[in-house]
C-alpha cells in the first residue's frame, strides 16, 4: 500500500467535468490549502488503503502532479444516493505545528446496566467536536456504557480525553441515556390527558348569554 494519496490536476471544473472523471473511475476532489486551492482527481482505492490502514481522521501525505507534498486531513465527502461509493472529496491542508477543530465519531460500547434491566439507550451526542495538533486527532472516542444504570444521563463532563484534546462542549451537555420505555409512553398520556380535560373545561364555559341565543335560534327555527 501507498503511503501517499496521488492526485492529478483538473483543468476543467463543474458538472460536466466532474462526471467526466467518474466515467474514469476516479472521484473529482478539491484541495483547500494553507496558501491556494486546488482542483483534482484520486483513486478510490488510493484513498479507501489509506483510511483503511490509518483511520477516517488520518493524517494524509497528499501529492498533486506538479505540486509539492502536504499534509492533509479528510475535511467532508459526499456519497452517492444509492451506491456505497464516494462522488466527491473535500481535503484540508494543515500545519502539523497548529491547533485544527475536528469532529470525532462516538462509539458506545458494552451493554448497559439500564439495558439489562428493559431500559433503552439514546445517544444524544452521535459526534464530538474538538480541537488539537493534526498528530493528536483520535479516530473515534469509545465510550464504555456498561455500568450506566436505568435514569442515568452521562454528560461530557463525564468523559476521559487526552490532555491534548480540547473539547468544544458544554461540560453538562448530554451524551446518552439509558431510559424506561414506559416512562415516555406515561408522559404523552399525561400530556393527552391534560388535552382532554383543558377542551372540556373551554366547552363549560361558553357565556350563558351564548347559550341563551342559541336556545333561541333553535326555538325559533321549530315555530318556523
Amino acid at each position: 500500500m501507498s503511503e501517499v494519496l496521488s492526485g492529478k490536476i483538473r483543468e476543467k471544473t463543474g458538472k460536466v467535468a466532474t462526471k467526466e472523471v467518474r466515467r474514469n473511475g476516479e472521484i473529482p476532489a478539491v484541495l483547500y490549502g494553507l496558501k491556494d486551492n486546488l482542483s483534482f482527481s484520486i483513486c478510490p482505492d488510493n484513498l479507501k488503503d489509506i483510511l483503511k490502514a490509518k483511520g477516517q481522521n488520518a493524517l494524509i501525505n497528499l501529492k498533486v502532479e506538479g505540486n509539492k507534498q502536504r499534509k492533509v486531513i479528510l475535511k467532508e465527502f459526499q456519497s452517492h444516493p444509492l451506491k456505497e461509493l464516494w462522488v466527491h472529496v473535500d481535503f484540508l491542508e494543515v500545519d502539523v505545528a497548529k491547533m485544527v477543530k475536528v469532529s470525532v465519531d462516538v462509539h458506545l460500547t458494552g451493554k448497559s446496566a439500564g439495558e439489562k434491566m428493559g431500559g433503552l439507550v439514546n445517544q444524544v451526542l452521535k459526534s464530538l467536536h474538538v480541537e488539537c495538533l493534526p498528530t493528536d486527532i483520535p479516530q473515534s472516542i469509545d465510550l464504555d456504557i456498561t455500568a450506566v444504570e436505568l435514569g442515568q444521563v452521562l454528560h461530557v463532563s463525564d468523559l476521559n480525553f487526552s490532555d491534548k484534546i480540547k473539547i468544544l462542549h458544554q461540560s453538562n451537555e448530554a451524551v446518552v441515556s439509558v431510559y424506561l420505555p414506559q416512562v415516555a409512553e406515561e408522559e404523552v398520556a399525561d400530556e393527552e390527558e391534560e388535552l382532554a380535560e383543558g377542551e372540556m373545561a373551554a366547552s363549560e364555559d361558553v357565556p350563558a348569554g351564548e347559550e341563551a341565543s342559541d336556545k333561541k335560534e333553535d326555538s325559533t327555527k321549530n315555530e318556523g
